[in-house]
């Protein structure tokens, strides 16, 4: 019962997650995505990745940003995102 409640909750996640991906028509010249939402780009890039191989619109990156300090907070999300997965993976010894 535990494993399927896990399952629903992730898949919960997965779909909630997928209505903020970049690309998704929130961004553009007028509205462009800053800092904030460069981090949030950052930690859902995986996802991103997966969808973006389904659908057209849905991109890694928000091509409408405000250049520097996006890619910024997108760099940083990535790099804090995926070197902590090293660090749960590690087991010990």
């Amino acid at each position: 019962m535990k494993k399927v409640l896990l399952l629903v909750l992730l898949l919960s996640a997965i779909l909630l997650l997928t209505g903020c991906l970049p690309g998704d028509g929130k961004n553009d010249a007028q509205n462009p995505a800053g800092f904030l939402w460069g981090i949030w780009h950052g930690w859902v890039a995986p996802i991103s990745l997966i969808v973006g191989l389904f659908r057209d619109n849905i991109r890694l990156y928000e091509v409408a940003n405000t250049g520097w300090w996006y890619d910024l907070g997108f760099y940083a999300a990535v790099i804090a995102g995926f070197g902590s997965l090293s660090l749960v993976r590690k087991g010990s010894k």
